[in-house]
């Protein structure tokens, strides 16, 4: 788990602070977010990856059994349904390390994001 102590500057060195394990599934979430929003900003914000697009659009954050995403969109009742397996609070969805991460389910709330912050 990474040290809570130090923050990071940037995504790299966020993720670099985890097991090889969880850096891979890190990476995966990462990769896929900028493909979902290829004109978002990376940063870190709250001391986790932040992407911003007109606003902050996503984060998402690794902790000891989970990575987590935030924030869940509205959505459909179907997204609603894929989304239910994961759910811990209202806005946050947590994918567990010992089951791969869904994503597609990671781009779709990405892609819902995007229509929120439009007004769409």
């Amino acid at each position: 788990m990474a040290d809570k102590t130090a923050k990071p500057k940037n995504v790299d060195e966020y993720i670099a602070g985890f097991p090889p394990e969880v850096r891979g599934q890190l990476q995966k979430i990462r990769e896929t977010i900028r493909s979902a929003a290829p004109e978002s900003e990376e940063t870190i914000k709250y001391g986790m990856p932040t992407y911003v697009l007109a606003g902050n659009l996503v984060y998402f954050a690794g902790y000891k059994k989970h990575v987590g995403v935030y924030p869940v969109p509205a959505g459909d009742e179907a997204f609603q349904e894929e989304l239910a397996p994961y759910r811990a609070e209202k806005s946050t969805v947590r994918f567990p390390h010992i089951r791969p991460v869904p994503l597609n389910l990671v781009e779709k709330l990405v892609r819902f994001r995007i229509k929120e912050q439009a007004g769409e």
